[in-house]
């Protein structure tokens, strides 16, 4: 899309503005998440959710309908600015199970995640330009031509439609202990002294939380890494031979993505809660985060392989890199909704996704510019080429791995209350 913008100047360019309008929807995300997030508490989780979804049907769509570079960062930010879903909806699934059943619900959300993360590019590759590849049924100069991109985002926009009127069915999560909702009330009213500051204590030391501070740091960390290498890997497929990459088409990209996503949902909603059981979140944490590293290196020497071999051996390091990375996430969402509260669970996620938005927003900038830079010394001595982006991907993945570990992450004692069950 950036590159029938004509904005940029040479090939190698595109990556870093494609990575702008990546950014720009972040960038949005991080300025409102806060707020959407005290909305949610004081309101409740589904005003949040409607509002959310509307805001993709209408933004996205205009979206589709840019026709200039900066028309499409702007309606990016602007749909990013309205979007409290992803904390609304870690607080929500947090709520609906009890706490034996939180992995299911958290690695819900993260599979939704993981699913959006593969039909996007991959509707994207299968929809884009539909004049080129299905003229029989988009005649040339027609309004699919004029705007090549509107098809794939109006099917996300149509899909959104849908959920927005699901919406109105779903229960309300907010009013479900009234314990901890009857202090706030209290404390609105003005009726108890004590009480309202007391309140207003239990609802400002969130920064001072570390278990839950920490936890989100080291979130923040990874989803740095994941934004980075889910933009760094499309671009480095479709990058010509020459430049170290594997001369894909979209459309090919699309498939070993779309088999990553399967394999992904499959391992969340199966295997993942029992392996979280066995070994705790952290645990299974540590591990993906060990052997990510040597997994992702390898990619630059996948790129050696040609034809059906390098097919099926990448689709496999793309299944295995994704289950890795979506499994230390998940860990780190079960930490977060445990070291609050539930009268402040969707301020305590506003925190999250503002951070994780505020890193992604530099992930895909980085990560295309950092590619660009690669693509530019391909004889240098110290990894050449491609080598370069999987180790400086890897150097920020060993960072959230440290994390992991005290001193620095803390897990939140467990009340009394919780260790008799």
């Amino acid at each position: 899309m950036v590159r029938d913008f004509n904005i940029a100047k040479t090939e190698a360019d595109i990556s870093s503005y494609a990575g702008y309008v990546g950014s720009a929807f972040m960038l949005g995300r991080c300025l409102t998440s806060l707020l959407w997030g005290t909305i949610a508490d004081r309101f409740g989780r589904k005003p949040v959710f409607v509002i959310g979804i509307i805001a993709v049907v209408i933004f996205n769509t205009l979206f589709g309908l840019s026709t200039s570079f900066w028309m499409a960062v702007i309606m990016r930010f602007l749909m990013g600015s309205l979007n409290g879903l992803l904390g609304t909806a870690k607080a929500y699934a947090t709520e609906i199970f009890r706490e034996e059943h939180q992995a299911l619900g958290l690695s819900t959300v993260s599979a939704a995640w993981g699913i959006g993360l593969i039909i996007g590019p991959a509707l994207g590759g299968y929809l884009a330009q539909p004049v080129e590849k299905y003229p029989h049924i988009f005649p040339k100069d027609s309004f699919w031509d004029k705007f090549p991109y509107f098809l794939p985002n109006f099917v996300v926009s149509a899909l959104a439609f849908v959920v927005a009127i699901g919406c109105i069915w779903i229960p309300e999560t907010l009013h479900n202990h009234n314990c901890s909702n009857e202090s706030i009330d209290d404390a609105e009213n003005g009726s108890s002294g004590a009480g309202n500051e007391k309140t207003i204590q239990k609802n400002e030391n969130l920064l001072l939380n570390w278990p839950l501070m920490s936890s989100i740091i080291a979130y923040c960390v990874f989803s740095l890494h994941d934004i980075t290498y889910t933009e760094v890997f499309s671009l480095w497929s479709v990058s010509p031979q020459r430049m170290g990459g594997l001369n894909f088409t979209s459309d090919d990209v699309g498939n070993i993505l779309s088999i990553s996503g399967v394999a992904l949902i499959i391992y969340q909603l199966t295997l993942y809660p029992s392996v979280e059981k066995a070994s705790g979140p952290i645990g299974i944490a540590r591990i993906s985060a060990m052997l990510s590293i040597p997994l992702l290196q390898s990619y630059s020497f996948i790129a050696l392989l040609s034809g059906l071999a390098l097919y099926i051996v990448l689709s496999i390091a793309s299944i295995l890199k994704n289950i890795l990375s979506i499994t230390i996430v998940t860990g780190l969402f079960l930490l977060q909704n445990r070291a609050v509260e539930q009268h402040q669970r969707g301020v305590a996620n506003g925190i999250a996704v503002t951070g994780m938005s505020l890193f992604n927003a530099i992930g895909p900038a980085a990560g295309g510019a950092v590619l660009t830079w690669s693509q530019k010394r391909m004889d240098a001595s110290f990894l050449p080429g491609t080598h370069m982006v999987f180790f400086a991907l890897n150097i920020v993945e060993a960072l959230g791995l440290l994390m992991l570990f005290k001193p620095f992450l803390a897990e939140k004692k467990k009340r009394h209350s919780d260790q008799l069950h």
